[in-house]
């Protein structure tokens, strides 16, 4: 997997555009002048957190004793469920729970809204396949996370300007694509299990 191809995957994880009502609902509560702080903010501590799985990965493999192939199933199930609630979207709150009052400071926004669980086990899989190339993987991660802020930073005037319909068939059509990537990288993991099996 090359770079940008990478940064790609991970962009699609992210789901930026699929956050967008969310975030909004989140941040209603939240005075005006504070939205964007708030949002910075959270987009900055997922992006620590999704670093600290990128650097980490290694030693909490070894740690767990897992293996590639076991990484790669569960990358790909993890990543299935994800796209399957983009293709048909929860009702409100969904997976995130019910949307509370005040200011949100790390749950749900920062996690798991954009450092959710398939991010991580998608930079598991990658530090986990290839660990010569973590700063590849990392150069990879900021571009993702680069336009998924840029794009967050600029919900309200994307949900203005596209509205809600639109956004929802982005997020379905991004969706899409990752059922075909959680298929490639399930049966990726499998035939490396059997392979490795010696069936």
């Amino acid at each position: 997997m090359t770079t940008l191809s990478a940064g790609i995957l991970l962009f699609l994880i992210l789901d930026p555009l699929g956050n967008i009502p969310l975030f909004l609902s989140l941040l209603k509560n939240v005075r005006p002048q504070r939205r964007r702080y708030v949002l910075a903010r959270e987009l900055l501590i997922a992006l620590g957190v999704l670093f600290a799985f990128l650097i980490g990965g290694q030693f909490m493999l070894r740690l767990l004793q897992l293996k590639q192939e076991s990484v790669s199933i569960a990358g790909g199930i993890v990543l299935f469920l994800i796209s399957i609630k983009m293709v048909f979207p929860p009702k409100e709150g969904g997976i995130f729970g019910a949307i509370g009052e005040g200011e949100p400071f790390i749950v749900p926004m920062a996690i798991p809204g954009v450092a959710g669980p398939s991010a991580m086990a998608a930079l598991l899989l990658l530090t986990n396949a290839q660990p010569g190339r973590t700063v590849e993987w990392g150069i990879a991660l900021f571009i993702a996370w680069l336009a998924t802020a840029a794009i967050l930073l600029s919900s309200t005037y994307l949900f203005r300007w596209l509205g809600e319909s639109v956004l929802t068939a982005l997020e379905r059509l991004m969706g899409m694509l990752l059922v075909a990537l959680s298929v490639q990288m399930f049966l990726g993991g499998v035939a490396a299990y059997l392979k490795g099996a010696g069936v």
